[in-house]
């Protein structure tokens, strides 16, 4: 029996029954039914992934179903890698569904807000608006259409990586942007900001939808086929110019898609306006997509290229890394923070691809299947860690209402196992052992450092792009730690700085179950990725131009190089820490034996009453970064000044604002916007209405279609 037939055919069941009862279901039942549909597709991708992973192979071929031509669908070990991933994210993200869009948990009542304001000095009076956004914010995400989308925008992803042609990958792509859409506009009723987030993430999506379009049309007319097997055949008769023209199309429509710089607009808006375990599978499987769409056309189906094409990827993921920790190290509103820091790995991931290109050029496959590995390997582990970081913030804002870390705090108390849940993604994401981040992040500085101690000297531009990665990585991990200790110390570990923070409520059990899978996931990653080994050289089988054997030695508990000096243990590395934190804690506390012991309040500064107006909040935690990276950041700040009417020297209010905007959104896009809005105006008079104006135009453009034909025949 194959399983990846059975696994994709529990995909598309489950997606139809899910559906079908999202729709029709009563009210009470919905969210039950949904939520287990929606991880039975989940399970069907896991099922599906690692079958493909264990060297199964399938394909299957609908004729009739599309309008150009068959449906055609085959899966192999890079199919699988995403199948797995996407399949994984669905069932954390299914389970923690069923409570975020159910009846169970509580919300903060009026007694409850005043109760909260009287035990968190300086917090708002009137809480109930931050706790009425919550209870809003569960209702839009548990209507019939959010809930009946949700399995399809599940299924949709699951099925673009087993896309075998250009029309049926178009086709599943366009489906996922579609439902994922309409999954954005879940709360357009609430807050304006969701539309303007809709409109953002339409408009991005389908510009570069029409970029994959052009290029794979342009692939498939000078390869004379539209099957994948077609591309591969015809990739060597192309021209140089071609073969260009089709990767420069396809960088700039996938990038946008996984949220590379420029193109990363829409996600620090998106993201944090859908329901939150939606946010996870956008942030956490779909984004991925867009460096699966990469990686099988520049890689695979192209079969590689020359050099200029991974220094093109490496510079835009370098910028995209250094630009989204920045970005994210100074958000204060949690779930942009978590989008920002999803461009951030994005652009690891860029960085590993693009020097395995870099390297595959120069006909270093070892280096190259190292870095492709590891590139594979940190978007696993991403899809791990910001499942459960998103899932995390779900909870915090379904018990409070609340996104600004400077109105959270006190959560700790509040929310136990929500905050050590949350804890270990934070740890994760900051790339500390014995996080799983840690692991890959390792991986891709083993590729890029030894890049440099190879047997013959380097060439200029490996001896310069290099070390420059280097640099970028090592910088966004310091800063990556900074973001990470920022959210997680002032959101989680300060004391409440608004009545709803200071009487949140534990997630329902569902919620808590989900982020504890994902939990569960960061955990194996991070302490046995010598399990992906085999995995990955499978991975790397798809692509010729960077196989050369395993990257990774299956060697028990030690990540062995293969051909490349460098080891490590992460079990052991987990284990010292353990092993010295007791010890520690054990000679600490036998020194301490036979003296007196003092209670005595904890220093603040001179005052002995400490409440949450003395602690840094998150913008003042951010302050010294802000200022070393002013030039880039470019900070707006505005001071108001109110005085009394009887005399403008006496003052009633003094108001500041603090604001960093993006500033290559504030550069880039009004300047297009515009130009878009004045070609609107000017062609307005074109679109008259007239039935044999239009017909004019479209025999004019048919006259000028079979010319250009003609010509370049």
């Amino acid at each position: 029996m194959n399983l990846i037939a059975a696994g994709l055919g529990v995909v598309v069941a489950g997606a139809a029954a899910g559906a079908a009862t999202g729709a029709l279901a009563p009210a009470r039942a919905r969210p039950l039914a949904t939520g287990l549909l929606t991880t039975t597709v989940g399970l069907g991708g896991v099922l599906a992934g690692a079958a493909a992973l264990a060297g199964q192979a399938w394909s299957m071929t609908v004729p009739g179903i599309l309008p150009l031509g068959a449906a055609t669908l085959a899966v192999d070990p890079l199919s699988g890698a995403f199948l797995l991933l996407i399949g994984a994210v669905t069932v954390a993200a299914g389970v923690y569904s069923v409570g975020y869009t159910g009846p169970g948990g509580r919300h903060a009542t009026d007694d409850d807000a005043a109760a909260g304001a009287a035990a968190a000095p300086g917090a708002e009076p009137a809480g109930q608006r931050a706790v009425d956004a919550g209870t809003g914010h569960v209702e839009a995400a548990a209507s019939r259409t959010a809930q009946a989308v949700l399995p399809l925008f599940v299924a949709t992803m699951l099925l673009v990586p087993a896309a075998a042609s250009v029309s049926t990958l178009l086709v599943l792509w366009e489906l996922m942007a579609l439902t994922s859409l309409v999954l954005v506009l879940a709360e357009h009723r609430l807050r304006r900001s969701v539309r303007d987030a809709g409109l953002w993430y339409g408009a991005m999506t389908h510009a570069g939808a029409v970029a994959i379009l052009l290029g794979l049309v342009v692939f498939a007319a000078a390869a004379g086929g539209e099957s994948f097997a077609a591309l591969r055949a015809g990739a060597a008769d192309l021209s140089r110019g071609t073969r260009s023209l089709v990767f420069v199309l396809i960088f700039a429509g996938f990038g946008s898609k996984a949220g590379m710089v420029p193109l990363h607009v829409w996600l620090p808006r998106a993201h944090p306006e859908a329901p939150s375990h939606v946010s996870a599978l956008m942030s956490a499987a779909m984004v991925n997509l867009g460096l699966y769409g990469l990686i099988r056309v520049g890689f695979d189906l192209l079969g590689g290229g020359p050099r200029w094409w991974g220094l093109l990827v490496l510079a835009v993921g370098g910028l995209s890394a250094l630009y989204g920790v920045l970005q994210a190290s100074v958000a204060t509103d949690l779930k942009r923070l978590l989008g920002y820091s999803t461009t951030e790995n994005v652009g690891l991931m860029l960085i590993g691809v693009g020097a395995a290109g870099v390297f595959a050029a120069e006909g270093n496959r070892a280096l190259a299947g190292l870095l492709m590995a590891a590139a594979v390997l940190h978007a696993v582990n991403h899809a791990a860690f910001k499942t459960l970081l998103f899932l995390g913030a779900g909870s915090v804002l379904r018990a409070t209402g609340l996104r600004d870390l400077d109105r959270l705090g006190g959560l700790a108390a509040r929310m136990p196992i929500t905050t050590a849940l949350v804890a270990f993604g934070a740890l994760a994401a900051a790339a500390l052992p014995p996080g799983n981040g840690f692991v890959s992040e390792w991986l891709l500085l083993q590729g890029l450092i030894h890049s440099l101690t190879g047997t013959g000297p380097p060439t200029v531009v490996v001896a310069v792009s290099m070390p420059l990665a280097v640099g970028v990585v090592a910088l966004t991990a310091g800063l990556g730690v900074a973001t990470f200790v920022k959210a997680f110390g002032v959101g989680f570990l300060a004391r409440p700085r608004s009545a709803p923070a200071a009487v949140a409520v534990e997630s329902p059990p569902s919620m808590r179950a989900g982020m504890a899978l994902a939990a569960a996931a960061c955990l194996g990653l991070a302490l046995a990725p010598v399990a992906a080994a085999a995995p990955l050289a499978r991975v790397l089988q798809v692509m010729p131009t960077v196989r050369d054997g395993a990257p990774l030695a299956d060697s028990g508990v030690r990540l062995q190089l293969v051909g490349i000096a460098g080891s490590m243990s992460p079990l052991l590395i987990a284990i010292g820490l353990l092993v010295g934190t007791a010890a520690t804690a054990a000679l600490a506390r036998w020194a301490g034996r036979g003296l007196p012991r003092r209670v005595a309040p904890v220093w603040g500064c001179g005052g002995t009453r400490l409440d949450s107006r003395m602690e840094y909040t998150a913008t003042s935690f951010a302050e010294p970064l802000t200022r070393v990276f002013d030039d880039v950041l470019r900070p707006e700040q505005d001071v108001v000044v109110t005085p009394y009417t009887e005399s403008r020297y006496l003052i009633e209010s003094v108001r500041f604002r603090h604001r960093v905007p993006d500033r290559l959104e504030a550069r880039l896009y009004p300047p297009l916007l515009g130009a878009a809005a004045r070609w609107g105006r000017w062609s307005r008079p074109v679109a008259n209405g007239s039935v044999h104006r239009y017909l004019a135009y479209g025999f004019v453009g048919m006259l000028a279609v079979l010319v250009v034909v003609r010509l370049s025949g």
